[in-house]
């Protein structure tokens, strides 16, 4: 693992020849075992990741493996593991030593590298130091400023990824009891456009495949996703459709390791003889932005095709039973697919005809497609009907049921779940009739606040409470200068964390840190040890349980944490909060008696695995105002770059991605390297096309400044980045978040969904002063 004191004047480029996994992630998983300070206690937490009767790793979202195995556990997942579970303590000597304004100047990396948070902490502004405060006192704090405000609008109530089914829903029950859905979650910066269009298209905002599809389907199609560092358990599932015959169809612009070979760390032949398995029969680099035009390709030949078979008295491209039977918005759809003409969709897809017809041919050939995206969908401005022009793609040849269907890969490890339990700035009334009628209070039914909405609310002076329920908001979030003087205009905020970040050091007049148990960790209460749940992008429901013990008694579990808040706040009121955290069971129960899919819940835990919550889309029930899937006929944008910024007379040099570095998940950063990418010792570089580079008198190695184009006229800087010359399509460039987080305005999001644009930032290249220096 890499020192965090190492100097960004070692950093090193060399193109990664190998294939994704192999040496290198056992090395990775090596390293950070030991680095972890207590490698024997965590060897023994990594055997037990993703087990029954073991905890769910702390990582990524992707569903496990209906089979059994020794090891269950992928590089980044060991990295989470190893992160969370460290001897390393952040204690009240540390914040004595260290004053905020200090803190401020080191990195994200070395911030979460100093361990984790063991004790309440209070922030003095006199001194600019944390120091310690008991838990009482901290939640009296707390109280005192929400039952002060005049209106419980004033507070938001952020929630994190990580959180369990159990905290989510006290936290989601505390908040509505309180009065208000002011509910910024993770969700929001991600797959909120998934949920948002599959709601409409087909009534469920969940994807409709389970695990075992993949081992049944024909053809995966794979959209803006990097499973080989985002998600590497799904790299297996992909090696074996294409060793069984089954097309893997890749839509990226970069060339991503983990998504053209891989090296199985559990095949001794492959790891002994240096082997490795493609992982893809076909590989489209689309403009960023392009992907909805390259369906819409897709979709003209799969029509002209079935045109041409019913004119043939042909076998149909289309599945007109199933379209008849099951959708609406038909006639509309198509008339919309013929009015696209083939050179805007060339255009704008950056893709000839002739390519998006060896795609189309993939999708037509095969019986059973499943259809994936990622954060390479999701985070532009049309993210919306991107996603929709994907389920009218399945819609089209009914593709919902065995071996076939849509799969948003989610990101955190239970980010799907907590929107289950409850946590949405608008929920559906169903839950909230559901909340009236189990606790006898009137829930609020007015939409609360996103995240978007949320920091616009701050700037506006409008919101004096903030708490986050994990996370990292202050680096997660967009336009991140603004975002922290956003978050210091509060009056107090409040961080549930595991281990020091940055949003820590950007709190309000008066801010708390309040640390509590990770997934790793044993969680005992009056009843014993518990476990909590989490829900998989697969919608399996697992029980995680905790098998380290935590480095101090004063950390506490989240639902704990969230029952003291809530007693403090309200008294015993709907709920004994005290009560209910003796035994996790009990919150359970409330579950089962308000979430639908939950009943039952307890029992069902017990089965190996979890429980499947079921997706009526996957059994062709529509949950839509028409009791039909819908064909939404969306226009192809008129631009992928803002129509503001054109209409100003600004050009981009080069539109922009930002992305995850290999040695990262999600803003947490667990080394300063990207393998698969060839980078070591460094985050702030730009990967761009050589011929840009010349275009823009540029070379290799120089030092530049990156800077955004947006029409509010506020200078969005990022300063000192090496320029990298790397396999990226023209007039495209990528770099890591949170780095460029700053480049994404505030008020650039996806139109529907409310997500940062930030896979289409516009911006110009300026040299920069500092010297450039890479080996």
């Amino acid at each position: 693992m890499s020192d965090p004191h190492t100097p960004a004047d070692r950093l090193r480029f060399k193109p990664y020849p190998g294939p994704a996994a192999g040496w290198g992630a056992l090395r990775a998983v090596t390293d950070h075992w030991f680095e972890s300070k207590q490698p024997f206690k965590n060897l023994f937490a990594m055997v037990k990741t993703n087990k029954s009767n073991g905890f769910d790793c702390p990582g990524c979202a992707w569903g496990e493996a209906p089979q059994g195995g020794m090891i269950k556990f992928c590089e980044n997942g060991a990295k989470a593991v190893n992160w969370e579970a460290t001897s390393r303590r952040v204690d009240a000597a540390f914040f004595e030593k260290h004053s905020v304004s200090d803190l401020l100047k080191q990195d994200d990396y070395w911030l979460e590298f100093q361990g984790r948070l063991t004790e309440p902490m209070v922030y003095n502004r006199a001194t600019d130091h944390y120091e310690p405060i008991r838990w009482d006192d901290a939640f009296a704090l707390i109280a005192r400023h929400l039952n002060g405000l005049d209106n419980p609008h004033q507070a938001a109530f952020y929630t994190s990824g990580r959180a369990s089914n159990e905290a989510a829903f006290l936290y989601q029950l505390f908040v509505r009891a309180f009065g208000t859905n002011n509910f910024p979650d993770c969700s929001n910066m991600c797959h909120e456009a998934s949920g948002v269009a599959l709601a409409e298209s087909i009534g469920t905002g969940k994807g409709t495949v389970t695990f075992e599809d993949f081992d049944k389907a024909d053809a995966l199609f794979l959209f803006g996703q990097n499973p080989g560092t985002n998600h590497p358990r799904m790299l297996e599932p992909i090696r074996d459709a294409v060793k069984r015959g089954a097309q893997v169809a890749v839509f990226n612009p970069l060339r991503e390791r983990g998504l053209e070979r891989f090296q199985a760390p559990q095949d001794p032949k492959e790891m002994l003889t240096g082997g490795s398995s493609p992982l893809n029969t076909a590989y489209f680099r689309p403009a960023l932005g392009g992907d909805m035009a390259a369906v819409r390709g897709m979709v003209k030949w799969l029509l002209q095709w079935d045109r041409e078979a019913t004119e043939s008295s042909g076998a149909p491209v289309f599945d007109h039973a199933f379209i008849a039977e099951h959708t609406t918005g038909l006639d509309d759809y198509l008339a919309e697919v013929d009015a696209t003409s083939w050179e805007r969709i060339e255009a704008q897809s950056g893709l000839s005809r002739g390519v998006i017809e060896q795609a189309a041919r993939i999708h037509r050939d095969s019986k059973r497609v499943i259809i994936c995206w990622a954060m390479g969908i999701t985070q532009h401005k049309h993210s919306v009907p991107t996603i929709q022009e994907i389920a009218n793609l399945q819609l089209l040849r009914g593709q919902f049921g065995e071996g076939a269907g849509l799969c948003p890969v989610r990101g955190h490890s239970n980010v799907q779940g907590d929107r289950t339990v409850g946590i949405a700035d608008e929920p559906p009334a169903a839950l909230l009739d559901a909340l009236e009628k189990r606790f006898g209070f009137q829930p609020p039914r007015e939409p609360g606040y996103n995240v978007i909405t949320t920091l616009q609310a701050m700037v506006a002076r409008k919101l004096k409470v903030f708490l986050a329920l994990g996370g990292n908001f202050a680096q997660a979030t967009p336009d991140t200068p603004r975002t922290h003087e956003a978050l210091r205009s509060c009056d107090l905020t409040v961080q549930i964390s595991t281990k020091l970040n940055r949003s820590h050091l950007v709190g309000g007049t008066e801010a708390l840190i309040l640390p509590c148990l990770g997934r790793t960790d044993i969680d005992r209460q009056a009843g014993g040890a518990q476990g909590v749940t989490v829900e998989d992008s697969f919608s399996m429901v697992h029980i995680s349980h905790g098998q380290l013990k935590p480095l101090s008694e004063q950390m506490r579990s989240e639902p704990a944490i969230l029952a003291g808040i809530a007693e403090a706040t309200l008294g015993k009121t709907p709920v004994d909060w005290s009560a209910l955290v003796e035994d996790y069971d009990r919150i359970r129960d409330l579950i089962q008696d308000t979430i639908a899919g939950f009943e039952n819940f307890n029992e069902r835990l017990k089965h190996p695995g979890g429980f499947y919550l079921g997706n009526p889309a996957r059994d062709h029930q529509w949950h839509t105002d028409s009791g039909r899937a819908f064909l939404a006929a969306n226009s192809l944008p008129d631009t992928l770059v803002d129509d503001g910024i054109l209409a100003r007379g600004d050009t981009p040099d080069l539109v922009l991605q930002t992305l995850r570095s290999h040695d990262q998940y999600n803003t947490t950063i667990y080394g300063l390297h990207d393998r698969y990418r060839g980078v070591h010792n460094g985050r702030k570089v730009v990967f761009a096309n050589a011929a840009d580079i010349q275009r823009l008198g540029f070379k290799a190695g120089d030092k530049i400044d990156l800077v955004s184009l947006w029409r509010d006229g506020v200078e969005r800087r990022v300063s000192d980045f090496t320029l990298l010359e790397y396999d990226v399509p023209a007039g495209q460039a990528a770099a890591y978040y949170p780095e460029t987080n700053p480049l994404v305005p505030m008020d650039s999001y996806g139109d529907g969904s409310f997500t940062p644009t930030s896979k289409l930032i516009a911006i110009r290249l300026e040299a920069s002063r500092a010297p450039a220096r890479i080996a």
